[in-house]
């Protein structure tokens, strides 16, 4: 839970209001109905699996549907891990849309997961029970997610620390108590912490740059945890027993029940979203670590069946990763969808603080720049309102005046006032 709630604060931090709005319907229809629809499609597959006489499993229908639920959803930390790691950008806003889904669809997964285990305990629970446990976790995640977000940048903001190192540790603590809180009020914490991550990362705080590389680092030391402590807990000849069914159900999520609950997810959406987008949406449902500690809960509820439970989840997790996992850029690239990341920052980690209006960007001096505009800076004729701040040749750093010779290869940061709307 603790590693949940920070890696999913983290990925709403990453989601940006601007990117995440043209695609703000279909990235919700996918991490709802789209994770509801998986379930069914593949717990009705494991469903007649278990009436096969040669399988080694046979689950009943709900513990079937169960099943399919802890791995519902996609990763969020393997989808977030994968895109940053291989640099990649998608077209047709398909990068902000599965960060949005795989960030936003736990909640979901969980709230199928545990409605499902108190059917089984209780020996059945009434339509009306469950749709209102949903509505319940939902409005007071999300309301709960906004209000103690906008009290995270509220405390961010205001709350004068000596020591500036400590405003990491407070947002972490809030965290926590944002899960916990929500939680006691019957309410999903899961959605609550993403949302007042979204929160937090789309509006002015202090330190933001030493908040980000903290829960940045924080996340990935959470998902080596999370692997590690849940590696512990898999007997290998175990997994061996049900590799054969896990191999078909992982197969059959992949090749089926994935793509045919995103195609009828995305249907209303028409040509918004071409088929190559759908495709390639289908093909990176990736399962990780959530879906493993989804599969504990069961396990740790008694529910009978459970452990063939967790054995089959853990494989199809290790079957995703490395089918999917693998060959998310490959795909994209066939599919001609994908586009070099663009640049953010500059060379020279400079940062400015959010309050002060204005753009930092490096210029590498070339050879064609020195023909056109001449070797010294006030030959170049820079647009009004922009300054060289420093230069950088090799690793020397020269403060910049109008005479200064500029050469080739030479790197200037340059300070401009932002464009008005």
């Amino acid at each position: 839970m603790v590693a949940l709630s920070i890696i999913l604060f983290s990925g709403g931090m990453d989601t940006k209001f601007t990117e995440i709005k043209p695609i703000l319907s279909p990235g919700i229809v996918l991490s709802t109905f789209g994770v509801l629809l998986t379930a069914l499609f593949t717990g009705l597959f494991i469903w007649w699996l278990s009436g096969m006489s040669w399988t080694n499993i046979h689950l009943p229908l709900i513990t079937s549907l169960l099943l399919a639920s802890t791995m519902s959803s996609t990763d969020s930390a393997s989808v977030f891990a994968i895109l940053r790691s291989q640099k990649m950008n998608l077209k047709h806003n398909l990068r902000p849309m599965l960060e949005l889904e795989s960030g936003s669809n736990d909640p979901m997964a969980y709230m199928l997961t545990i409605v499902l285990i108190q059917f089984i305990q209780s020996s059945g629970m009434g339509v009306s029970q469950i749709a209102l446990s949903f509505v319940i976790q939902f409005i007071v995640g999300a309301a709960a997610g906004y209000l103690l977000g906008k009290l995270a940048i509220l405390m961010l903001n205001k709350l004068n620390i000596d020591n500036q190192s400590l405003y990491p540790i407070l947002l972490l603590s809030f965290v926590f108590f944002t899960f916990s809180i929500t939680d006691l009020m019957k309410g999903n914490g899961y959605l609550a912490v993403y949302i007042a991550g979204m929160m937090v990362g789309n509006n002015k705080i202090m330190y933001r740059k030493e908040i980000y590389t903290f829960m940045d680092g924080l996340t990935w030391l959470f998902q080596i945890i999370m692997f590690l402590c849940l590696g512990l807990l898999v007997n290998p000849h175990e997994m061996l027993e049900v590799a054969c069914v896990a191999l078909l159900i992982g197969v059959f999520m992949i090749v089926i029940g994935r793509p045919l609950s995103v195609f009828l997810c995305l249907l209303p959406f028409g040509k918004r979203i071409n088929m190559k987008s759908k495709f390639f949406v289908s093909w990176v449902g990736l399962r990780g670590a959530v879906p493993i500690i989804f599969a504990t809960y069961p396990v740790v509820a008694g529910v009978p069946g459970a452990d063939v439970i967790f054995n089959i989840v853990f494989f199809i997790t290790i079957l995703s990763l490395v089918i999917q996992g693998t060959t998310v850029s490959k795909v994209a690239c066939m599919l001609g969808l994908s586009t070099p990341m663009e640049k953010t920052g500059n060379d020279f980690g400079v940062e400015l603080p959010e309050d002060i209006d204005s753009d930092l960007r490096d210029v590498t001096v070339t050879q064609e720049i020195l023909d056109a505009k001449g070797d010294t800076l006030k030959d170049m004729n820079l647009p009004q309102g922009t300054l060289v701040m420093i230069v950088k040749r090799g690793n020397e750093y020269l403060i910049p005046n109008g005479s200064l010779k500029l050469h080739v290869g030479d790197k200037l940061l340059l300070i401009s006032e932002k464009t008005k709307e």
